[in-house]
């Protein structure tokens, strides 16, 4: 028999556990929550002081029971959740279920799965923190409120299966607000001149900057004839020059938003996909003679924090790799974010020892990436700023500047290791220019100007979107990635080339909340409440007070949303083709993921089709068909012949209706990071890119 009973969340956290605690310890899975409130109903006594009415989870019977008799049978029982809200709402729904006094030094927690990480721990066990208990039942409590009483009336007005988030309402609207940005926008004019120089044989680039020694716009073609007008010759004279040396200090270690972010961007994952691989390397991963190993330390943290001992096992490490001048001369934190609980450290490798190199063999290649993304930012973190030499070089001809900027890095310090990522900007690289001082001549060689026009605010991505909530302080760490999840499966919002565009289905749900409910669409309001939040878990708020100020302004809202909130019915549109089955017209219907085809003599006849897009290109193969736009199950666009499955041409990239002139088969537009090119689907044929 066990002396000592530990319960955790999932077997991968058990079997990593029990080999650091010894033989006296048994570590079990409680596998999630044991105790919810129900789905059936609303579970929760508004006239009682909110009373959460909970239940043990259906098909959690027999987990409880093990549980029960292991319980029983040990000594001692410590509940060893994750170390943030939810993790001591388990403890404590645990602790309530198996007869553990949760005054007694029960609750053990560890911020990372490493053989001395828990053997502390184990000697510092506490109570039940029944302030974090009583935020996480708030969240709860509050959220069943808005989403139990809005969406029955959601469902009854407008259709089934609708629901009303408090952060998935605000999500929704940040997005469909920048979608009626875009349609409002007005393009402006402006026009820019580049130029190519000449120093001797040496080229360099140059732009045009203003005129008499003041920046200049040009909103006009008027305005560059003006500019042309005043320019004699093609020799220029170097005005000034201006040399300065620049730091760029190395980014923080990941909280979890960043870390959803910048695994978008580098990686092409979703936040899901991130927080799912980012739970394996925390839980362990089997490490062959040193067995099953947590890889990092827990990924559900918006602090920037970092333990001692890692600091020094990274300094050292970094000393012995790359020298001692690549040491940072101080600790790299963030600057304390508000909203930031501040329960944990940052996320980062449980050793910087475990290079990733040295983990190929035990990870998968998702793992593999998401683990060296992770240890790169941390060790880079840790290590000295890079040091660029700038130069500034103004160009003047009668009054005209041109202005050539240039740099070099003269010392790459964090950069040897990893540089951040941005959804607006380039890596900085080496932009050299030549040897220039006062009073040089150099000669134009090529000067062109360009019209441009101002582009929209761009459609939110997944990173975009996490950053903004994240900025506006609207959900917490653990809340994003399901939050994104949910506003596509309820058919709110689809994806276009990996934005988010709202649906019709989304865009009236919006206006029913704004109309009715307008403080859950609130920003400013939804943000205030997360702050009551962190109120009640630093014991500052009584959680029962917090609900009741909400609720006193909502019942009416409620009442009043009953009654006057007018049925809509979403009539099916006519798509002007009948039905191959059965001769009934076929109408344009909502789903899950935006708009279809199907039979008007539904459910008699259940045949429906994907909404498809000509391009206005024939078919190669069968010289029948026309090539139509389609979407794959998991939402790719790819292209194929309209006569499938009799033809089976396909195409990732876009077809256009020009033959290659070297081997007359079919060009296609090929996208690229920097833009668009063309090139054939048989030979070595090449267009210059376009941007």
């Amino acid at each position: 028999m066990s002396d000592y009973l530990v319960i955790v969340e999932s077997p991968a956290k058990a079997k990593t556990i029990e080999r650091y605690l010894g033989k006296k310890y048994k570590v079990k899975a409680s596998m999630g929550h044991v105790r919810d409130l129900p789905k059936s109903q609303i579970g929760v006594d508004v006239e009682h002081n909110f009373e959460p009415k909970y239940i043990t989870i259906r098909g959690k019977g027999s987990v409880l029971k093990e549980l029960k008799t292991a319980a029983k049978k040990a000594k001692k029982v410590y509940l060893a959740a994750d170390p943030d809200r939810e993790g001591e709402a388990i403890a404590w729904h645990l602790a309530h279920s198996l007869d553990v006094d949760i005054h007694s030094d029960c609750r053990v927690v560890f911020n990372e799965i490493t053989k001395d990480a828990i053997q502390e721990s184990f000697k510092h066990p506490r109570s039940i923190n029944m302030d974090l208990v009583d935020a996480q039942q708030a969240r709860r409590v509050l959220d069943r409120l808005v989403g139990y009483k809005i969406s029955p009336i959601l469902w009854k007005k407008v259709k089934k299966g609708l629901s009303a988030g408090r952060v998935q309402s605000v999500a929704l609207r940040l997005i469909i607000d920048r979608e009626k940005e875009i349609k409002d926008f007005i393009p402006e004019e402006y026009w820019s001149i580049d130029g190519q120089f000449l120093k001797g044989q040496k080229e360099f680039d140059a732009a045009f900057y203003g005129v008499n020694g003041k920046k200049k716009e040009l909103s006009s073609e008027e305005d560059v004839k003006a500019v042309f007008q005043n320019i004699e010759g093609n020799k220029f004279t170097v005005d000034k020059v201006t040399k300065k040396e620049r730091k760029r200090n190395p980014a923080v270690p990941f909280i979890t938003s960043t870390l959803q972010q910048e695994a978008a961007r580098k990686l092409n994952f979703r936040a899901r996909k991130t927080m799912m691989i980012a739970q394996q390397l925390y839980e362990g991963i089997d490490l062959g003679k040193d067995g099953t190993v947590g890889l990092i330390t827990y990924m559900r943290t918006d602090s920037t924090r970092i333990a001692e001992t890692a600091q020094a096992e990274a300094a050292q490490y970094i000393e012995n790799k790359y020298g001692k001048e690549y040491l940072g001369t101080q600790t790299k934190t963030a600057k304390k974010n508000s909203n930031a609980q501040d329960a944990h450290e940052a996320i980062r490798p449980t050793s910087t020892l475990r290079d990733p190199a040295s983990l190929k063999e035990f990870l998968s290649r998702d793992q593999l990436r998401l683990y060296k993304l992770i240890w790169e930012r941390f060790v880079s973190s840790q290590m000295a700023s890079a040091i660029l030499d700038t130069m500034s070089v103004d160009l003047t001809n009668n009054g005209v500047m041109f202005r050539a900027t240039g740099s070099k890095i003269k010392f790459p310090g964090f950069m040897k290791v990893y540089v951040e990522g941005n959804d607006d900007q380039i890596e900085e690289k080496d932009r050299l220019l030549p040897d220039l001082k006062e009073g040089d001549e150099v000669f134009s060689k090529d000067v062109e100007p360009a019209q441009h026009f101002t582009q929209p605010p761009p459609r939110y991505t997944e990173a975009r979107l996490v950053k903004t909530l994240e900025e506006l302080g609207i959900g917490r760490p653990s809340t994003y990635a399901p939050t994104l999840d949910t506003i596509q499966k309820r058919g709110y919002v689809g994806l276009d080339n990996k934005r988010f565009i709202p649906t019709e289905l989304g865009e009236i749900v919006l206006e029913l909340i704004r109309e009715f409910f307008p403080e859950i669409i609130n920003v400013e309001f939804t943000a205030n409440m997360e702050n009551s939040l962190d109120e009640v878990e630093d014991g500052n708020i009584q959680w029962i007070k917090i609900l009741d100020d909400f609720y006193k302004d909502f019942s009416p809202r409620l009442e009043k949303a009953e009654n006057e909130m007018e049925k809509i019915e979403i009539k099916d549109e006519p798509a002007g083709v009948d039905c191959e089955e059965c001769g009934h017209h076929m109408v344009y219907k909502m789903g899950r993921f935006g708009k279809f085809m199907a039979c008007s003599n539904f459910p008699d006849c259940r045949n429906t089709k994907p909404i498809v897009k000509e391009i206005g290109v024939k078919c190669p193969n069968c010289e029948e068909g026309t090539i139509v736009e389609r979407k794959s199950k998991k939402r790719r666009i790819f292209y194929g012949c309209n006569q499938y499955p009799e033809c089976e041409f396909l195409s990732w990239d876009k077809p256009i209706a020009r033959s290659c002139p070297k081997c007359n088969n079919m060009l296609v537009e090929k996208k690229l990071k920097k833009g668009i090119q063309v090139q054939c689907m048989e030979c070595d044929y090449k267009e210059e890119q376009q941007k």
